[in-house]
């Protein structure tokens, strides 16, 4: 026997998808409005109300009357856009208290691409080996233990790419 309230479950989301998009096309606009009014950045404000139309639909079921559904979403929005002022605060706040680096000179980017596809052309075994014993410093009974396999046969890959990753690198010098 199907209980009331699990029919109106059963209906509600047979009927889910043209709910949602009534919904949408009737609300968006002006959460849209709204979030662009506390932003002040249409892009942004985009972004804003989609996810609080996503973050109001997923709760339409535990709002139980579908007229509380724009109030929901405006509040969703002024919550999402106070969140991403605060987000900023703190954002600005670090930048100042610790300035960005100088760039990184063209010679050291080209010298990284190399590396990364000289990487990339070893086997995937030696590359993970690498990549988990240098890049994420991993001891080799670590690396070991990630890759099933014994430490003496990490050493064995690791020694095994690094002298790929010379000779590739060295032909590209060369070149």
């Amino acid at each position: 026997m199907v209980m009331p309230t699990e029919r109106a479950v059963e209906v509600s989301r047979s009927r889910a998808p043209g709910i949602l998009a009534e919904l949408y096309e009737r609300h968006v606009g002006r959460a849209i409005g709204l979030a662009r009014v506390l932003t002040g950045d249409h892009v942004v404000a985009e972004d804003l109300a989609h996810e609080a139309f996503i973050r109001s639909a997923s709760r339409l079921g535990a709002l139980g009357d579908p007229t509380r559904f724009e109030a929901y979403l405006l509040r969703a929005v002024v919550n999402l856009a106070r969140s991403r002022a605060r987000r900023h605060r703190i954002e600005v706040a670090f930048i100042q208290r610790h300035p960005p680096v100088a760039a990184v000179p063209a010679s050291d980017v080209e010298t990284s691409a190399m590396i990364r596809e000289a990487l990339l052309r070893l086997p995937v075994r030696q590359r993970a080996a690498i990549t988990l014993r240098y890049f994420d410093d991993l001891s080799e009974a670590q690396v070991a233990t990630a890759l099933g396999c014994s430490p003496k046969a990490v050493n064995d890959l690791v020694r095994r790419a690094r002298e790929q990753l010379r000779r590739e690198l060295r032909d590209e010098e060369d070149r």
